[in-house]
């Protein structure tokens, strides 16, 4: 009667799917800087058996990660990971046009300044400057608010099709994160409504006791919302005196970015 595999020899078996994707990320990155690679090359720089690291190859060669290279027997990077490369590369064209106006704002008025974009139904910070008052604000670089709250993602909803409003307000995703933070489809819609006749949002306290923000938004070559401009600080600050100044700075801030992403004003 033949052994049971041993528990050890079962873990070999069944490898992790974790140190598997380390792997694979470990082999597309050698074969993006070797350009071109055999699987014998391949094991080598990976310290790999050639019989996995073929494998591994051919996996990849199925999700149209890698494609057989000029030379026989080698291998490439494929066209899948240059249509995923310029996914990251339009988000970075947005951080990159929005920088240099981001900085402007913030010179001008040292409140903690957003880039915001969309992502379902939240709105992710790519890249934040922080203010000189304030620094304890809710939207860290990388973290994300619903739509429903703050002004920067009400400017990313505001400017979506009204039948995407009224999918956001089915899904539902309308929490409360303040007394202030519209929580009702009435409520929402009044907001949205009202942003979009303006060209700007505003956000009185709906995210965080004291703060308020102001937002506009940022629009590609195809006339669609792409991303929003928001400055956040203390609501005696933004919402008071100078309130007008501020609203300004921010909309023509949001504007120039457009242009530099190819939109055309109207």
């Amino acid at each position: 009667m033949a052994a049971r595999p041993s528990a050890s020899r079962k873990e070999q078996v069944r490898e992790n799917p974790v140190r598997a994707l380390a792997k694979a990320v470990h082999l597309l990155e050698q074969l993006a800087e070797a350009r071109e690679a055999t699987p014998r090359q391949l094991a080598e720089l990976l310290d790999e058996p050639r019989t996995t690291t073929y494998r591994l190859l051919r996996s990849l060669e199925a999700l149209d990660l890698v494609e057989p290279g000029s030379q026989p027997g080698s291998f490439r990077l494929g066209w899948k990971l240059m249509r995923l490369g310029a996914a990251v590369v339009e988000r970075l064209d947005e951080r990159q046009a929005a920088l240099p106006v981001m900085e402007h704002v913030h010179e001008r008025i040292g409140e903690t300044v957003f880039l915001l974009v969309r992502r379902g139904w939240d709105a992710v910070c790519i890249e934040r400057l922080e203010g000189l008052r304030v620094q304890s604000l809710a939207l860290r670089l990388g973290g994300s608010l619903p739509l429903h709250a703050g002004a920067g993602p009400r400017v990313l909803l505001a400017w979506e099709p009204r039948e995407v409003w009224e999918e956001y307000v089915q899904s539902g995703q309308l929490a409360a994160l303040t007394d202030r933070t519209p929580t009702s489809r009435k409520a929402l819609l009044r907001e949205l409504e009202q942003t979009v006749a303006q060209g700007y949002a505003v956000s009185d306290e709906d995210v965080t006791p004291g703060i308020a923000s102001l937002g506009a938004p940022i629009f590609d070559y195809t006339g669609r919302v792409r991303a929003a401009l928001s400055i956040g600080g203390l609501k005696s600050l933004l919402l008071g005196d100078d309130r007008a100044a501020f609203t300004k700075l921010v909309v023509e801030g949001a504007r120039e970015i457009s242009l530099a992403l190819g939109h055309e004003a109207a």
